[in-house]
């Protein structure tokens, strides 16, 4: 750490009002330096933060928070915010057990508004802030921050379109890092944009058009001319402004999103604006670190990297990731049934399907962040005789839950949902844990949901799923698989059917997808505890083998072990089962408790979850011992 540095003596936002122009463009280096030192030990979203640290230093200059209102959409770029707002000395921890979380948590300071990290949400969030605002005749500011690729999700747009109708006065600050700036139109722009987001213009605006439009023909004739020629202009300067200025909602010219005295005087003017403005600040990702700027998606999240090379420090996994094979099966898949449809929603290299898109870039569509989108054009696609594969994360498929039900599941159609990330997947934390999906996924009709327990299984349900048809979910979680050979040749996995892979008849352990391994851990620690434990991969989570089942209660005590939450998942789906079929048996179920999960390495967040080995043996002796 060098020393008189700026950051040590910033503790909250009103620090920053006593700060310069030039002391904020020292204390932005000073901040990057911060952020790319930490996360070369942590890993983390780094490319996001480093470009959106004038914006954020800008933003608040300008306000006075807690009091007023500042919403990250995602919160991938809210590195500085945390920086800035009394986290300096614990910013080392982030993203760790125990730590600062990666995202802006409420629960970790008054400063950060809402819990983010899902896409789109921020201008409900802040329109809904600023109606309350105004319901209880405050003041207060409201100001969101979102970038370009957050903006195209429904949920956005939604959310412009009721801001336009509303009227309510926020600030919308559009993290722009797609587009670059003409210095002459920018100038040109900056004194339009100013002087169309003054209440005065806009008052003047609506008067004199109302007269015209009032005094007769000649002068209707003459409003009506330059409505057009107004368009028209704005139009031709300002083309990407005019969704925005025709849902209602004045757009300034772009700005240069790194020039934090531009940032500062733009925000003093729309700040007082009586209506809704959005600013668009173009910014480059990674601003600051010359590996993230040359490679932006490597860098969107990223493990702990050498800050010299950039490159990760991971050491190679000794097995393949259960993405990576997912990702190789689907072209093996697709070389044989050219009907295969790959879909994703913005996450092409985070599901495994960069391989399939360049092999077939017919074939593959990049819905952007649109889940419902992506899953509602997979019905389509079905009943075009297509057989889309959707490869979503968990933690974002909740977010096309009615899609997967009506648009897919409901007519029954071809569609296969490959749920990358399933259970929890370490340092993003709650909002990223894929823990509702198995809940989700076995209440919905038609569908059949498979949990493989290693690479080799996840090769069979892929293929298993392609050639049964109908709605089909395969659960996989995020990481190294478990260094099982992968068939060249999968097979067709009868339905309804588990695998017995240890016998024991003191209990039965009934182990869904990855937590297979940890239960056969737990079995030999049994053992040496004189409790011989027969271990059953389910391998179907619906439907479910009513006779491993059956044969479970034998044993006396029937334990079922799942990666997501036990309430409504594949445990009470067991319970459910043994009621009908009449078993009479003590049973167990272990999985994610009814609480959400922090941030932390999954090693240690499933010791506290007690399903590693040592948990599951622990809570089957605890049990036997009742």
């Amino acid at each position: 750490m060098s020393e008189n540095r700026i950051l040590d003596a910033v503790s909250s936002p009103a620090d920053l009002k006593l700060l310069d122009n030039e002391e904020l463009s020292i204390l932005a280096q000073e901040i990057r330096e911060e952020i790319i030192t930490v996360t070369s030990q942590t890993g983390g979203h780094v490319a996001s933060s480093l470009g959106a640290v004038e914006i954020i230093l800008a933003v608040h200059s300008m306000l006075e928070c807690p009091r007023d209102k500042f919403v990250f959409d995602v919160g991938h770029q809210a590195y500085a915010h945390k920086l800035v707002t009394g986290r300096l000395e614990e910013f080392d921890t982030l993203r760790s057990y125990g730590g600062l979380s990666g995202f802006p948590k409420p629960g970790e300071s008054p400063y950060d508004v809402h819990p983010s990290g899902h896409a789109s949400d921020s201008l409900s969030v802040a329109l809904g802030l600023a109606q309350a605002r105004d319901l209880a005749g405050e003041d207060r500011k409201v100001v969101t921050l979102i970038g370009d690729a957050a903006l195209s999700g429904g949920m956005a747009f939604e959310a412009l379109n009721n801001i336009g109708q509303a009227q309510t006065p926020m600030v919308i600050i559009l993290n722009d890092n797609e587009m670059s700036i003409s210095r002459n139109v920018g100038a040109l722009m900056k004194h339009l944009g100013y002087m169309r987001a003054s209440t005065q213009y806009r008052r003047t605006r609506d008067s004199l058009q109302e007269v015209l439009e009032s005094s007769g023909p000649f002068t209707s004739a003459l409003a009506s001319f330059g409505r057009n020629m107004k368009e028209s202009l704005k139009q031709f300067i300002i083309p990407r402004s005019m969704m925005f200025e025709q849902l209602g909602i004045l757009c300034t010219a772009p700005i240069d999103g790194h020039d934090i005295g531009l940032l500062k005087e733009t925000l003093a003017a729309v700040l007082e604006t009586d209506g809704p403005v959005l600013v668009h600040a173009v910014t480059r990702k990674g601003a600051g670190y010359e590996p993230a700027v040359r490679n932006p998606e490597k860098f969107h999240g990223i493990a702990p990297f050498d800050i010299a090379t950039g490159e990760v420090k991971k050491k190679p996994a000794a097995a393949p990731t259960y993405t990576s094979v997912f990702g190789r099966a689907l072209v093996a898949e697709a070389r044989r049934d050219e009907r295969i449809v790959a879909i994703t929603a913005a996450m092409k290299g985070g599901t495994g399907l960069d391989a399939f898109a360049e092999e077939f870039p017919e074939r593959f569509v990049d819905a952007g962040i649109a889940e419902e989108h992506a899953v509602g054009l997979a019905s389509g696609l079905a009943l075009g005789g297509r057989k889309p594969v959707v490869a979503i994360y968990s933690t974002f498929l909740q977010r096309a839950i009615d899609q997967m039900i009506i648009n897919n599941a409901l007519p029954n159609l071809d569609v296969v949902f490959a749920i990358d990330r399933a259970g929890v997947v370490g340092e993003d934390g709650p909002t990223h844990h894929g823990m509702f999906d198995l809940a989700f996924t076995r209440m919905v009709p038609n569908m059949r949901v498979l949990a493989p327990s290693n690479e080799a299984e996840l090769a069979h349900a892929l293929h298993t799923a392609l050639a049964l048809g109908g709605p089909f979910a395969i659960r996989y979680p995020r990481g190294a698989a478990e260094g099982v050979p992968v068939p060249d040749e999968p097979c067709v996995l009868e339905e309804g059917k588990a695998r017995v892979v240890r016998e024991g008849k003191d209990a039965a352990i009934l182990a869904f997808g990855r937590m297979v391994a940890p239960a056969l851990g737990a079995a030999e620690l049994l053992a040496e505890r004189g409790v011989e434990a027969r271990v059953v991969d389910m391998r179907w989570v619906k439907p479910l083998d009513a006779n491993e089942i059956a044969r479970a209660a034998e044993t006396g005590l029937v334990v079922t072990v799942e990666g997501g939450v036990i309430s409504g998942g594949a445990g009470e789906g067991v319970l459910g089962e043994m009621a009908r079929l009449g078993c009479v048996a003590p049973a167990l179920t272990l999985g994610i408790p009814d609480r959400y999960i922090p941030q932390g390495a999954p090693k240690a967040l499933l010791h506290d979850l007690g399903l590693d080995a040592e948990g599951i043996a622990a809570a089957i002796m605890k049990k036997r011992a009742e």
